[in-house]
């Protein structure tokens, strides 16, 4: 078998999926986030891509090798051009030997996934409402965004508004539904030890992104404050990345992105480092249908996976959802806040390659939200 072909679609409402195809008739989907440099993705997939023409689709830890392996390595572009392309070749191996990627990756490690859901919107409100619809559908998990934009010092009234926002779910449900608290990066240290220490009474499940990645040093005076675990990865690729994180042993729960950090392998080798330090692993997962099917397949065989974020319904998705490109939608049917193990080939996807043509015809211009201060300055969102 050999590649025969790549093809990109840009895809309403921020999605790029890739398709790889075969001399032998199957073919292979990927995803890669769009972010705010759409067009640089989509050229440099076919650049990359376009070097696989003719290669052999089951060599996918050499493929991943010399896609990686150039001079200037990594990277958020490059490291999702390489994601998206490797997860197609796991769809493709998978189909081949017709079973799903988590078989040919040691086998299933559990009965059935746990996910939570999403509430708040980007600036959270109404959380109260939104956790109860989750709950009576039988999720026992949400995460929401803690606050909107924070200067480096900031009011205490801000502080207030996110633990009464906190506080009001869990005088709603007690402990019976588990809270994950983003920070999202948007919270500088001096206000992130403030913020940690005033929610630590209403036992977060996590609080993810306490500050940026490129501040990590500060993982541990924030993890020093709270007995609340910590939790970062979706802007880290690669084991590499991730290595610093180990070392230091702040962080209690990471989150590789499988449409980033270099793909399904890259994923299982990242959480099996962090089995050895004794760390759980929550993948991020907010994009499209086939990063998120990417994903259940390597948290199916992953032991310290405890909870999978997933994004039907997320506050991102304007005018499409997940299941809108899917023809097999109930391979994301959740009972009771739990999703079943994929049963079909490969990435255990069968997409609509017809509307994705007919959408990817409208184009796709998707930026992240540019925020600012009260002063004027600019705010991390």
């Amino acid at each position: 078998m050999k590649i025969s072909d790549i093809t990109v679609y840009k895809v309403k409402p921020r999605w790029i999926f890739v398709k790889i195809s075969t001399d032998e008739g199957i073919d292979g989907w990927g995803e890669m986030i769009s972010g705010t440099k759409t067009e640089t993705v989509v050229a440099g997939a076919y650049e990359i891509g376009n070097r696989l023409i003719g290669r052999n689709p089951f060599e996918i830890e050499r493929l991943f090798q010399e896609m990686h392996r150039s001079f200037f390595r990594g990277g958020p572009i490059n490291g999702t051009i390489v994601s998206g392309l490797e997860m197609a070749l796991w769809d493709i191996k998978g189909k081949a030997f017709n079973v799903p990627v988590y078989e040919l990756l040691g086998g299933a490690a559990r009965d059935q996934i746990k996910v939570y859901s999403w509430i708040g919107g980007d600036r959270p409100s109404e959380v109260v409402e939104q956790a109860q619809d989750r709950f009576d559908r039988g999720f026992t998990a949400v995460k929401m965004n803690a606050t909107e934009e924070l200067h480096y010092i900031d009011s205490y009234e801000k502080v207030d508004e996110v633990v009464e926002r906190v506080a009001s779910i869990r005088d709603r449900f007690g402990d019976k539904m588990a809270i994950g608290v983003d920070f999202h990066g948007r919270v500088h240290k001096p206000m992130a030890k403030v913020l940690a220490r005033a929610l630590e009474p209403y036992h977060p499940m996590f609080l993810e992104e306490v500050v940026l990645p490129e501040n990590e040093e500060h993982f541990k005076e924030v993890a020093n404050s709270v007995a609340v675990p910590l939790a970062t990865g979706e802007r880290l690729y690669t084991r590499w990345q991730f290595k610093n994180i180990f070392k230091q042993g702040a962080i209690d729960i990471i989150q590789p992105d499988v449409a980033l950090c270099g793909g399904i392998l890259e994923t299982r080798k990242i959480a099996a480092m962090a089995e050895a330090y004794d760390m759980a692993v929550a993948p991020h997962a907010p994009y499209g249908p086939i990063a998120l099917a990417a994903t259940l397949q390597v948290d199916a065989c992953t032991p310290n996976v405890f909870i999978q974020e997933q994004s039907l319904g997320i506050h991102y998705n304007k005018g499409f959802d997940l299941l809108d490109f899917v023809k097999n939608k109930e391979i994301f049917q959740y009972k009771d806040g739990f999703v079943d193990l994929p049963d079909k080939p490969g990435l255990g996807l069968i997409m609509d390659e017809d509307k994705i043509k007919e959408i990817a015809q409208e184009g796709l211009v998707w930026t992240n939200p540019q925020w600012k201060n009260y002063d004027g300055t600019i705010a991390e969102w």
